[in-house]
């Protein structure tokens, strides 16, 4: 430790109480964060890269300082999703400051890190009044039945109007329409439903057929049309 000189030649003058940092809530405690040890919580943040091409949903699940579970999200850039298995990787195991100072591949991953830091330190957890937080693996339960993430994609022009073309269901085959054209409701394709059936020896067609649904006044439509065809 190096002093100045103003310092040298300054007289002692005693410190008053200390009572510590302001305490925090988490997982159903009020806790004086003073090392990284001391934070415990499951939170989701979401970032984005310089370009904004890309987003990243990154949910981590924290014990005693340590990232113990993550689920990486990833949407609008192909290479993003690479990036995203190597963070899952290097996430695990390491403390949260660790992870804030590591290159996790991707700017939106390492953009959606430093907000959950932020969450979690401040404490601003999704667990904060939740005795003992969650168990490892909550985050899957966001994913639903056939682990596959929520995505809404949408396609519109002005001369063409609206593609329904991704719902939280699935995959959408058709869009309804009434005499005006106007969309009154839509059939979908649930993929993670489908694929289980598949790998259960299920016959593919039989198993697509099982996993379609619709939603909306999809029966009196007077067309349908492909929303990626059509």
């Amino acid at each position: 430790m190096i002093y100045s000189t103003e310092v040298q030649h300054m007289c002692p003058v005693a410190k008053g109480a200390y009572h510590g940092p302001a305490p925090i809530p988490e997982e159903g405690k009020w806790v004086q964060a003073k090392e990284i040890s001391d934070i415990s919580g499951l939170t989701h943040g979401v970032g984005w890269c310089a370009p904004q091409q890309g987003a990243c949903k990154l949910t981590l699940n924290v014990k005693n300082g340590i990232i113990e579970e993550a689920l990486v999200e990833t949407l609008g850039c192909s290479g993003m999703t690479h990036s995203a298995a190597m963070a899952s990787e290097i996430l695990i195991g390491k403390t949260i400051l660790e992870a804030l100072n590591t290159d996790l591949v991707c700017d939106a991953i390492n953009t959606a890190m430093r907000e959950l830091f932020l969450q979690i330190v401040y404490g601003r957890t999704q667990t904060a009044f939740s005795e003992d937080g969650l168990p490892i693996g909550a985050s899957l339960e966001d994913l639903g039945k056939g682990l596959r993430s929520q995505v809404g994609t949408m396609f519109a022009s002005k001369a063409k109007g609206p593609r329904y073309l991704e719902m939280a269901e699935g995959y959408v085959t058709r869009i309804a329409l009434n005499a005006d054209n106007e969309i009154i409701g839509y059939e979908f394709l649930n993929l993670g439903k489908m694929m289980d059936a598949i790998k259960k020896g299920e016959d593919p067609a039989e198993a697509m057929k099982k996993a379609q649904g619709h939603y909306g006044q999809f029966e009196n439509a007077a067309k349908y049309i492909d929303p990626r065809q059509e």
